[in-house]
């Protein structure tokens, strides 16, 4: 193993926080020195415990921000199902179903800019159902909400909010026009304030360089955020990014090992482009990531949560809560 990655691997296992300077460095390295450097990384602060979600697409389509990657964008021209906020009991009914098949959090995504006051206010009625029935936690991904709202659904039953920044600050704006990074930020923080722990991470194959990367990486562990969500662009008929260059599946695996040195106590999750990886994920699971969302991915389809919890024991993890900061 060269010895750029043996030093910073043992600074980092004796409570160093890595530098940009210095990750771009590591990022030059052999890659399968850098996975299992990562996953001896992943292993001293996290342990084998896997931390597997599932997602309902809760309210579709019709968004009105212009996110290139998304199908739901009312600005691009895709055949995405469109739906009004789900009731109560189809909500509540797929939660105990997940809940049945071991899945341990479930998180409840909504198109749209952010939720309405009404919208909050019966999601809040679904959450105490679900939490005072199921053995399961429960997540909200409602857009650019005020504190008050966080606060409803916080004391209903959510314990974490969900807010992507999607790339660096720099790179954002090629991203989406119609709000900024630093709402993106903000409603994290808002969140923060009103007891929820948050998730938050981006989307890789954008056109981003790594540096954009590293920077999303920084920007997460500036506000205190451990659970990270690393998203494969899968480019969708309609959007302005369905003739993007599939990222090699080699410059994800090094994203992933560079974000394990620069969030080492972080649940790394993979979400969206699984189906693109030749291997469900396994590589990545041995190269820092130790999360993942399981079954349907908003507008298409992942794998299974019984694949996914045979994958992960295959690998010597055991599902269970990398617990909430």
């Amino acid at each position: 193993m060269s010895g750029r990655i043996i030093t910073y691997k043992n600074k980092i296992l004796d409570g160093y926080r890595l530098e940009r300077d210095k990750a771009l460095a590591l990022a030059g390295e052999p890659l399968e020195e850098l996975e299992i450097a990562a996953n001896e990384i992943r292993r001293h602060f996290c342990g084998d415990v896997f931390d597997l979600c599932t997602i309902i697409n809760a309210k579709s389509g019709k968004c009105p921000e212009d996110c290139t990657y998304c199908a739901q964008s009312a600005y691009h021209p895709t055949q995405v199902e469109t739906y009004p906020l789900l009731s109560e009991e189809k909500i509540f009914q797929d939660a105990a179903r997940q809940a049945e098949r071991g899945v341990l959090r479930y998180s409840v995504v909504t198109s749209g800019r952010k939720l309405s006051d009404g919208e909050v206010d019966q999601l809040c009625g679904t959450a105490e159902r679900i939490r005072e029935s199921l053995p399961i936690r429960l997540c909200i991904s409602g857009g650019l909400l005020k504190e008050e709202q966080f606060r409803r659904l916080r004391r209903a039953g959510f314990s974490r909010a969900h807010n992507n920044r999607e790339s660096s600050e720099r790179y954002f704006s090629k991203i989406c026009t119609t709000h900024t990074y630093e709402q993106k930020v903000e409603a994290a923080r808002t969140a923060q304030i009103a007891g929820l722990s948050v998730c938050s991470g981006g989307i890789v194959g954008l056109g981003e360089t790594m540096e954009d990367r590293i920077d999303m990486a920084l920007s997460l562990r500036a506000q205190g955020i451990h659970s990270v969500p690393v998203n494969l662009l899968n480019p969708i008929p309609g959007t302005p990014l369905e003739h993007m260059e599939r990222m090699p599946y080699e410059e994800f695996l090094r994203t992933i090992a560079l974000f394990r040195f620069l969030l080492p106590d972080s649940a790394i999750r993979l979400a969206g482009g699984r189906s693109q990886m030749p291997d469900q994920g396994r590589r990545c699971f041995l190269a820092g990531a130790n999360a993942a969302i399981s079954g349907d991915m908003l507008t298409t389809a992942g794998y299974t949560v019984e694949t996914d919890l045979a994958l992960i024991r295959s690998l010597g993890y055991e599902p269970g809560y990398l617990e909430d900061k």
